[in-house]
């Protein structure tokens, strides 16, 4: 729903610029039980969080920072974290007791509703928007919604192996996954179902083509180069090359029926690669089955998504 977006997809909408011209308009969105962004100033020593609405000063008081926070679920990093960045809310009041006029706001209330009329809704297979809020080595922390953390792991990011979240993401990346479970409370997602089959990924190359692509990994019988996020291809062994050099590979042979392609080296360089596109074949809706691997393929390569949350 496009109500519940992460943190920073709203700041420049139209509705939310309107909203913060003045403590009318706020009051308004207060009635009206909208959700507002605007920057995060300031944690104080109390953990709360003040924001800057423009018209006015805002303020975040810790208990309403987040879901979990009172109950120690949620630690305070996940608020001094948000110093710098767009954080959501309601207006819960203005506090007209000082010299000037301060807004009283709750982050928590945004993340309630976004929870109660969105993620609690939502199905293993159903495909949504997020934002890459940090990279860990086993995995891309995601907001999916109104600063609500979700995580994908490493090996569901892409069918081809990467060394570290990074090799494919940003922190501000906006992208999509799908929803594969819940754990503990919490939404766990696969990303790499969205980025085509092998097929889907064979047919943008061809035989005789010259491409770019990273190196990936290498075995005892070949170097392994990634030419797209679900495609690999396999060179000869060459000395001189290591895991994430640039690799300019002529494409020998592509097999659908054993899922190879075999690759020569042209010439490779360290350091620098331009991470390769990555395109999405499915962007919305909703997954049942997907099935990576080729008819008749020695590997069968399946994501299945069933059952309720």
């Amino acid at each position: 729903m496009t109500e519940f977006l992460p943190e920073g997809r709203r700041l420049a909408d139209r509705e939310n610029t309107i909203a913060l011209q003045s403590a009318k308009t706020l009051m308004q969105s207060a009635v009206s039980g909208a959700i507002l962004e605007a920057p995060c100033t300031v944690c104080d020593a109390e953990h709360n969080m003040h924001v800057d609405l423009g018209c006015m000063k805002g303020i975040i008081p810790r208990s309403e920072g987040a879901i979990g926070i009172e109950s120690g679920a949620t630690r305070d990093i996940a608020l001094i974290s948000r110093v710098g960045k767009p954080v959501c809310f309601k207006i819960t009041g203005i506090d007209e007791t000082g010299s000037e006029p301060v807004a009283i706001l709750s982050r928590k209330a945004a993340q309630e509703d976004a929870e109660s009329r969105y993620i609690s809704k939502l199905e293993p297979g159903d495909v949504i928007g997020a934002r890459v809020t940090h990279l860990e080595q086993f995995g891309c922390f995601v907001d999916i919604g109104c600063g609500i953390a979700s995580m994908i792991p490493i090996d569901a990011i892409s069918v081809s192996r990467i060394v570290h979240p990074a090799d494919r993401f940003s922190v501000g990346d906006d992208i999509f996954a799908v929803v594969k479970g819940r754990d503990e409370g919490h939404i766990c997602l696969t990303h790499k179902e969205l980025l085509g089959t092998w097929q889907q990924n064979a047919e943008r190359f061809a035989v005789g083509e010259t491409v770019p692509g990273i190196v990936r990994s290498i075995e005892e019988y070949g170097i392994f180069i990634e030419l797209a996020p679900n495609l690999a291809g396999l060179a000869e062994l060459k000395s001189g090359i290591k895991v994430g050099d640039c690799a300019c590979v002529y494409i020998k042979a592509i097999i659908p029926e054993k899922m190879k392609i075999k690759l020569i080296i042209v010439n490779c360089c360290d350091g620098g690669c331009v991470p390769l596109e990555a395109p999405y074949f499915i962007t919305e809706g909703h997954i049942d089955r997907w099935v990576y691997s080729t008819p008749g393929a020695p590997k069968y390569i399946v994501s299945e998504f069933s059952g309720r949350l």
